[in-house]
């Protein structure tokens, strides 16, 4: 006798959708503006609401320093036939060892004798984890704080025109640096770096760029650098190319600046007032594994959802410690010189 109640009243009574549209507006309701006790992920909360339940973990992170920088000066004008110009930034004297044509999978399994084996501080480490499986060599000295551009090319009497059909066996050109004095070697956390290059040849003309860039630690590990993505307006007092990595053989993650800051430059009083979402707090949060940089220290609480990709956020580090980011900016307003790295 219900249910015929119940079909007559779908049939025949406006009510029923009444009835229907009204309770689901106000479940709807109860639940977006927790009546339920229910927390929902919402992706802007209102400055008086609670935070959110659900706390993201920070990773605890080690701040060293790194003493190199390398980069592409003008990835336009890179060929296998003309070269190509690095940028080095470098703390102390360095050499830079350039491969070309190195074997990819002789390359990670010296990755890997770096973690098991020996550890790689001099280019004729990486030689022998290689075995030679490498077309051509060149090496190169770099000086404390050069700024100059190093041209890198085969000879043409080497006659090699490309690196075979893709998918490929070989790198293009793998780039490592090392700390030219001993005595430096036993200063820093990170003793080499290895940058792998793509350069277009007349078989694959994919634009010069670097795929992968390796720190290498005293402590027989390697983390893989990844470049942070900061907001449209980030704060010009973060360096200028500041890159979070995930470490190959152990769930860490790494934050370095391979470019130092050049000390002098002016910055606005409104300076560091760049949170996507308040607009007046400084940027100090990295979100994982997203790796945007875009909430401040008030803004970071209410979060379980980027503000940017709306991906889920996993875990989270700080690009300043409260100390620094109260330092960042010195009396004169002017840029402080950095070149660190944090694990």
């Amino acid at each position: 006798m219900a249910a015929v109640f119940l079909v007559m009243l779908y049939e025949y009574s406006p009510l029923f959708y009444i009835t229907v549209i009204a309770v689901c507006f106000i479940v709807t309701t109860g639940l977006v503006l927790g009546w339920f006790g229910l927390d929902v992920p919402v992706i802007l909360r209102n400055c008086e609401e609670r935070e959110s339940t659900t706390k993201i973990s920070e990773k605890r992170m080690r701040k060293v320093k790194n003493p190199f920088g390398l980069g592409i000066s003008d990835p336009t004008t890179a060929s296998l036939k003309g070269g190509i110009s690095l940028k080095l930034d470098c703390l102390e004297n360095c050499t830079l060892t350039c491969y070309w044509g190195c074997s990819v999978q002789k390359l990670q399994e010296a990755l890997q004798k770096h973690v098991y084996c020996f550890r790689i501080r001099v280019p004729q480490n990486l030689e022998e984890a290689l075995d030679s499986e490498y077309l051509y060599r060149a090496q190169h000295n770099v000086e404390l704080n050069s700024k100059e551009d190093k041209l890198c090319q085969i000879p043409e009497d080497e006659e090699i025109e490309d690196f075979g059909t893709v998918p490929r066996t070989r790198y293009p050109l793998v780039a490592l640096l090392t700390l030219a004095n001993e005595d430096d070697r036993e200063v820093y956390d990170i003793i080499s770096m290895v940058s792998v290059i793509h350069i277009p040849d007349k078989r694959y003309k994919l634009p010069c760029r670097i795929l992968h860039q390796y720190l290498l630690t005293e402590q027989c590990q390697f983390f893989d650098l990844q470049q942070l993505f900061m907001s449209a307006d980030a704060n010009p007092t973060l360096p200028s190319s500041t890159s979070v990595s995930k470490e190959s053989n152990m769930d860490s993650d790494v934050g370095g600046n391979l470019e130092r800051t050049e000390d002098g430059s002016e910055t606005s009083e409104e300076a560091g007032k760049d949170c996507v979402v308040c607009q007046n707090g400084r940027v100090n949060w990295v979100l994982l594994p997203c790796r945007h940089a875009c909430l401040c220290n008030g803004c970071i609480q209410y979060f379980q959802q980027c503000p940017m990709c709306r991906q889920f956020v996993q875990e989270s580090f700080s690009l300043y410690s409260p100390a620094e980011a109260t330092t960042a900016i010195n009396s004169e307003g002017r840029h402080t010189e950095d070149n660190t790295a944090h694990y």
